[in-house]
């Protein structure tokens, strides 16, 4: 199902909701970055942001994440206004992040403290994300692909309702790319937690998620709402995907340019 999304009321597909996002204003000095952002994310839902470089996708993950209240709105969290970081909320970076003079088990847990890395999670943590046996190995002798699998792991750590990834596998090659997103699709589902995911990746946004939304810029709003009516997980040359990739990119290609004449 494809459809223009109205920019005053939310966009959703699902009653079940976990997270709210009403975000009025977000302004950077007297330049208004988001406006009348408003989008609702189900129980279980995975659903991806697109959009122009620029538009304020990362800003946008920021305040879901609570590191930044600066902004006009709110954000609740099955009901309850969201006014800091929220152990119920993991953060995944585009760059792993990772303490270098830190074992990988203790990265995993440090929000336990100091030897968090003897958490009886972070066993189980690892060993679902490909790294058992790994837990004493040092950063620096991971590879770009292990190292994003750690930060998924200490994503989940908290046990988290909602996962926040912001261009998480944009730093490493195709084929690691690929199994990083089955890997993530497995643990959503084994976790039974919901994920708003920043990609670039049009084709990367199709596979993973139920809801795709394109953003505008200039100021940064939604645009557009695709719903990816496919059980995951998918299989990557479903005419279907290709059909909406080529209506996401149209519909990209007409929102930069738009920008850029401004």
């Amino acid at each position: 199902m494809t459809g223009n999304a109205p920019a005053h009321r939310a966009v959703t597909d699902h009653p079940d909701e976990l997270l709210q996002i009403r975000v009025g204003a977000k302004q950077y000095a007297q330049r208004t970055v988001l406006s009348r952002i408003a989008f609702d994310l189900a129980r279980g839902e995975i659903v991806s942001l697109v959009g122009p470089s620029g538009c304020g996708k990362s800003t946008l993950l920021r305040i879901i994440a609570g590191l930044d209240a600066q902004y006009r709105g709110e954000v609740r969290l099955d009901g309850a206004v969201q006014r800091g970081p929220s152990e119920r909320i993991g953060v995944i970076f585009q760059e792993p992040r990772l303490l270098p003079w830190l074992s990988v088990a203790d990265n995993v847990g440090f929000a336990a403290g100091r030897h968090g890395g003897r958490d009886p999670r972070v066993a189980p943590l690892l060993a679902e994300v490909g790294l058992a046996g790994h837990e004493r190995t040092l950063p620096a002798a991971l590879s770009g692909g292990m190292a994003q699998r750690v930060a998924i792991a200490r994503g989940l750590f908290s046990q988290p309702d909602l996962l926040l990834l912001d261009e998480p596998f944009s730093a490493v090659d195709a084929m690691t790319r690929m199994r990083l997103q089955a890997l993530l699709l497995a643990l959503v589902q084994a976790h039974r937690t919901s994920a708003l995911v920043v990609t670039h990746d049009l084709d990367e946004a199709l596979y993973l998620s139920d809801r795709v939304l394109l953003m505008g810029a200039a100021p940064g709003r939604i645009e557009h709402a695709i719903r990816v009516d496919r059980p995951r997980p998918r299989d990557r040359r479903d005419p279907l995907l290709a059909t909406l990739r080529a209506d996401l990119l149209e519909r990209l290609d007409a929102l930069t340019s738009a920008s850029a004449s401004r």
